[in-house]
């Protein structure tokens, strides 16, 4: 399954707990870069790797876009 994900999404990633919460800074094609809390920059295969989004720091990031 493959999830469209957006510049400002936060993330996790599934295998990886240990990285922490992520932002998405570019989304090209299959490839998203994230800078995660706890392992900075890195760059995923979208076609292998379903980030898991993280609801509640959207919803925040929405509410203060809007304000």
């Amino acid at each position: 399954m493959f999830i469209e994900y957006s510049v400002g999404d936060f993330v996790t990633h599934p295998q990886k707990p240990d990285w922490g919460t992520g932002q998405v800074q570019s989304v090209i094609g299959s490839r998203i870069t994230v800078n995660f809390e706890h392992a900075g920059k890195q760059l995923i295969n979208a076609e292998l790797i379903s980030l898991t989004p993280v609801a509640d720091k959207i919803d925040l990031a929405t509410n203060q876009k809007n304000n």
